[in-house]
């Protein structure tokens, strides 16, 4: 598992697309795919909008579920997931966006922990952080 986070719209699909130009990726966004597709490489991004329809008030049960499931679509094949860094010190005023951040906090803690390598984007530039 490769886990790539940086900004809104600081480049992240672009690199890593880049990087996968020569083989066959399959690129899911927004949701987690019920069934296994066919290739080389997974890349999954936009967890955090698939995120939202989730119940955030079982924020660790559903962690644990995210991560089972992530580690089920790595069999047989390459796991590229990129996620957006949406904390930055500022804490939301609303509960359910206070929600959201902490339990994107604690995926991207249980990633981090899991992945290969972990590289930060940041305006397209790439900084490997494990």
């Amino acid at each position: 598992m490769h886990v790539f986070i940086g900004g809104a719209y600081n480049g992240k699909t672009d690199y890593v697309m880049t990087l996968l130009e020569d083989q066959e990726a399959v690129l899911v966004d927004g949701y987690l795919p019920e069934s296994i597709p066919e290739c080389d490489v997974l890349v999954i991004k936009g967890l955090e909008k698939w995120l939202v329809t989730q119940n955030l008030e079982e924020d660790e049960a559903l962690v644990n579920a995210m991560l089972t499931r992530l580690q089920a679509l790595e069999e047989n094949r390459t796991l590229y997931i990129i996620v957006t860094d949406m904390g930055r010190g500022v804490v939301p005023m609303e509960k359910q966006a206070r929600l959201l951040r902490d339990t994107c906090g604690r995926l991207y803690q249980a990633l981090f922990a899991e992945a290969e390598r972990v590289i930060r984007i940041w305006y397209g530039i790439a900084e490997q952080i494990k």
